[in-house]
């Protein structure tokens, strides 16, 4: 059984959250401001935090650090209106584990929890401090060595990662230190650097053919995705797709399932984006 703390300004969202996380046995609290979440916050021991974005007495982005800060770091699950994607972003860099939309479903309330339960019982049966495998990255700066404790979070579970920075920065030197000390580390680190993809090979090279589906498809061919399975595959430049096969790569990462040109079956693959 955890403890789970709702922070929301209306009391029917409380109801609406609390009802399928205490049907599952978790103790469950409701604070209706952002100061009376703080309070509990800090006097309870709660193991994950649902936390409004905009409340009475001030915005829960801001509030977050001090939410983090509390003495048992409880894990925050954001929750925002429909349509404010830039209030969606902002939730992820600002640390939250992730995000939902009101009105959330059921279904959805409970997925993101059990992860994130499931996260913190294995972050803490893991064994004592283990060296990081950072091959490629030097320096000790603060910043660098809080990037690379982020590095160690994320590898230790199997979450998809989105990695920001300028061009130059070693974003690839990121991805494949997560790789490199995750669960998946003896399995493929697949490339697909998405700036020089031919736009008409995109849709062969990630979901690969099967001989005669084109011309000059010679034989069998499996895609970078397929190469990836059992291990990560790094989307570099990931914006530099096409709208259209940014579309047909959504479903992919939905249902970890594409089918080959000219195939009538659908294949899945088991990869972790970066």
């Amino acid at each position: 059984m955890a403890k789970i703390l709702i922070i929301d300004d209306e009391a029917a969202v409380c109801r609406l959250l609390a009802r399928p996380i205490a049907a599952v046995d978790h103790q469950v609290d409701c604070a209706l401001t952002l100061k009376d979440g703080l309070a509990k916050a800090a006097a309870g021991r709660f193991e994950v935090i649902f936390l409004d974005v905009h409340l009475p007495d001030g915005n829960g982005l801001d509030a977050l650090p001090a939410f983090r800060e509390c003495p048992s770091s409880p894990d925050v699950i954001i929750i925002t209106g429909a349509g404010d994607p830039d209030g969606a972003e902002l939730a992820i860099r600002s640390g939250a584990w992730t995000y939902l939309q009101k009105p959330p479903l059921m279904s959805d309330i409970l997925l993101q929890l059990n992860r994130v339960l499931q996260y913190r019982r294995e972050k803490e049966q893991r064994p004592g401090p283990s060296i990081l495998r950072r091959e490629g990255i030097v320096g000790a700066s603060p910043a660098l060595e809080a990037c690379l404790a982020q590095v160690a979070q994320v590898a230790g579970s199997d979450v998809n990662v989105l990695i920001t920075g300028e061009t130059g920065t070693g974003k690839e030197l990121f991805a494949r230190a997560i790789h490199a000390n995750s669960f998946r580390a003896d399995k493929n680190f697949v490339v697909v650097d998405c700036a020089s993809l031919p736009d008409s090979l995109t849709n062969s090279m990630l979901f690969g053919h099967k001989k005669g589906s084109f011309t000059g498809a010679q034989s069998d061919r499996f895609g970078l995705i397929q190469e990836a399975d059992g291990g990560t595959l790094f989307l570099d430049e990931a914006g530099d797709l096409s709208p259209d096969h940014q579309k047909e790569f959504l479903r992919v990462l939905q249902e970890n399932r594409f089918r080959p040109i000219g195939s009538n079956r659908e294949v899945k693959s088991d990869f972790r984006l970066v």
